[in-house]
């Protein structure tokens, strides 16, 4: 899923906010001259590892002569204190990229790891792990990325992939009913997802011939009940207040799958560092 170029653009960005015109003058005044050094980048927390090669490729981005000998690989599991990878090179270039390197590796590994916890409760019932469009600006691609290395899914990548009716367009046009007749018509070749925010809406969605209904913000009673009306005939994935504590509930009800904006939005970094020593 990862493009090379779009992934470069990505990581240039955050070179640049980093290093600005001037680089790392910190750097730049301590080690006038070349010094060699090895690093160690070390797990504090356990969890699940993503964006290892996005961290390969910030420290080749800023000095191709660096060497980044990964000892974990994306979707290994890791435990507190362990080495996910060594660096040998020049301090200067290890210590300019270290930071976006790390940030990158932390924040990936975060959404990793969490995500894998709500498949772990989930994968039980047979119901998928699904994120959102609730992604960091400009980041969306790699977070997606890392939902699927912790097990989940994706769901749409942007507005311009998949059809999703929500409540504005509905009070837009009128009724659900129109508003999937305008979609199948305009795109007949995408499958078309509803969502409803009660019972009524998912009658009419389903009604509307609509291949996935949403079912938003409900509690488990009526999530229960919506199965009940659609009897199969639809997908239904349950949405809006997906906590970790509460998918193993949801999951029972019967629907196939839960999508969770938890999962990019309340990650918590995998704390992870690098350690330098003396390479002379």
């Amino acid at each position: 899923m990862l493009k090379e170029k779009e992934l470069e653009e990505i990581i240039k960005r955050a070179l640049e906010e980093d290093l600005g015109v001037d680089g790392d003058i910190t750097t730049q005044a301590i080690f006038s001259e070349p010094k060699k050094v090895k690093g160690f980048v070390r797990c504090k927390d356990s969890g699940i590892i993503a964006g290892i090669e996005i961290a390969a490729k910030v420290f080749e981005m800023v000095d191709k002569f660096i060497l980044f000998e990964a000892k974990a690989k994306d979707g290994d599991a890791v435990k507190n204190g362990e080495i996910i990878a060594e660096l040998k090179g020049d301090i200067s270039g290890i210590l300019s990229a270290e930071r976006v390197a790390i940030n990158f590796l932390q924040h990936l590994s975060g959404i990793a790891t969490l995500t894998s916890k709500f498949v772990k409760r989930a994968k039980p019932y047979a119901v998928d792990i699904y994120d959102t469009r609730k992604t960091t600006p400009g980041l969306r691609l790699i977070e997606k990325y890392a939902v699927t290395v912790g097990g989940g899914c994706n769901h749409r990548m942007g507005l311009y992939d998949a059809i999703l009716i929500k409540d504005n367009h509905i009070a837009g046009v009128g009724s659900v009913g129109m508003a999937v007749e305008l979609a199948r018509e305009e795109f007949s070749d995408k499958k078309i997802e509803v969502e409803a925010d009660n019972l009524e809406q998912v009658g009419e969605a389903l009604g509307a011939g609509a291949d996935i209904i949403m079912l938003d913000n409900m509690d488990d009673e009526m999530i229960k009940k919506a199965v009940e009306i659609v009897g199969g005939k639809a997908i239904l994935e349950a949405s809006g207040g997906m906590i970790l504590e509460r998918i193993e509930e949801v999951a029972k009800t019967g629907v196939d799958r839960i999508s969770a904006g938890t999962i990019t939005q309340a990650a918590k970094p995998l704390d992870i560092s690098i350690g330098l020593v003396s390479d002379d």
